[in-house]
């Protein structure tokens, strides 16, 4: 049955076809804005079989997990939803040498600070030089961050 459903909306469902992704793109969109903020690479946006298929890569498991948060948000059964997101084996070395103290990122949001970064990630607001050191390519003072910048969590 599953590729006769396949096969009828491909032949024709034209603008009907349309107007479902556009729906379903409307009723999903905060997740994928999490995707975007938690750097997922989004893959592909598609219909099929009724459902609305999103698949893309997650720079690891915990963005990977915010996403399936923002999921869950929007509706606890997604029953009209297929979500496929890959992210690295956290925590495990493998052949790729994944390890635990990968570098994180973090995009800056309006009224953050180093200070509160570093005490959301470290626990202590004062080692936001850490952060600093990390991301001088990218940063020339401590006191000078942007909403939408992305930085390098040590």
């Amino acid at each position: 049955m599953g590729i006769f459903d396949k096969k009828d909306e491909g032949a024709g469902a034209g603008m009907g076809g349309a107007q479902e992704l556009a729906t379903l793109k409307k009723k999903y969109q905060s997740v994928l804005d999490a995707m975007y903020q938690n750097n997922v690479q989004v893959k592909s946006v598609q219909v099929e079989g009724g459902k609305l298929v999103i698949r893309g890569e997650a720079p690891s498991a915990d963005a990977k997990n915010k996403v399936w948060d923002k999921i869950k948000a929007v509706d606890a059964t997604h029953s009209d939803l297929t979500a496929d997101i890959s992210a690295p084996a956290g925590g495990v070395g493998g052949p790729s040498g994944v390890s635990v103290s990968a570098p994180r990122t973090y995009t800056v949001q309006k009224g953050d600070t180093l200070s509160k970064i570093s005490k959301q990630y470290y626990g202590d607001a004062n080692k936001y030089m850490r952060i600093f050191e990390a991301n001088k390519d990218k940063l020339k003072d401590p006191d000078k961050i942007q909403p939408g910048q992305v930085l390098t969590i040590p």
